[in-house]
């Protein structure tokens, strides 16, 4: 598989609610994560996020991605996704009760390479201003 390809499978998977078990196979073991943003505090691992995203689709069950953009940086060993998050708050699970409220939030995952795995991934998203979206902060 190409670094595209394995890109577009694991942005899938992960974007789906398919968890870790969904995406390991495009991913190193102990691939590294990282967001500067306090609803990652203290996650560390691709792992811990992937099943992030899977938790994400309990309180909001339609909760889907829109791909603006995908590039792939063969010199860096990298590929860059941008996307719109979609979804409304109508699940129970949420930190508060169901709000009926809908977001649309940017965000983009840096997916870095070693081989043909993923080994590090690096999300941008401004998480104040999705989770005060869907009502939750």
């Amino acid at each position: 598989m190409t670094m595209h390809d394995t890109a577009t499978a694991f942005f899938h998977a992960c974007e789906t609610g398919q968890g870790w078990e969904g995406c390991k196979s495009w991913v190193h073991e102990k691939a590294g994560f990282s967001c500067q943003a306090d609803a990652f505090a203290g996650t560390t691992t691709l792992a811990a996020y992937a099943d992030w995203m899977k938790g994400l689709l309990t309180p909001v069950p339609d909760g889907r991605y829109v791909l603006t953009a995908f590039a792939v940086d063969e010199a860096r060993s990298c590929v860059i996704a941008a996307a719109e998050f979609h979804g409304t708050h109508t699940g129970e699970g949420g930190p508060v009760a169901p709000t009926g409220r809908t977001v649309v939030s940017d965000y983009a995952y840096v997916m870095q390479f070693d081989g043909d795995r993923i080994s590090h991934m690096t999300k941008i998203w401004n998480d104040v201003q999705a989770l005060r979206g869907l009502g939750w902060g």
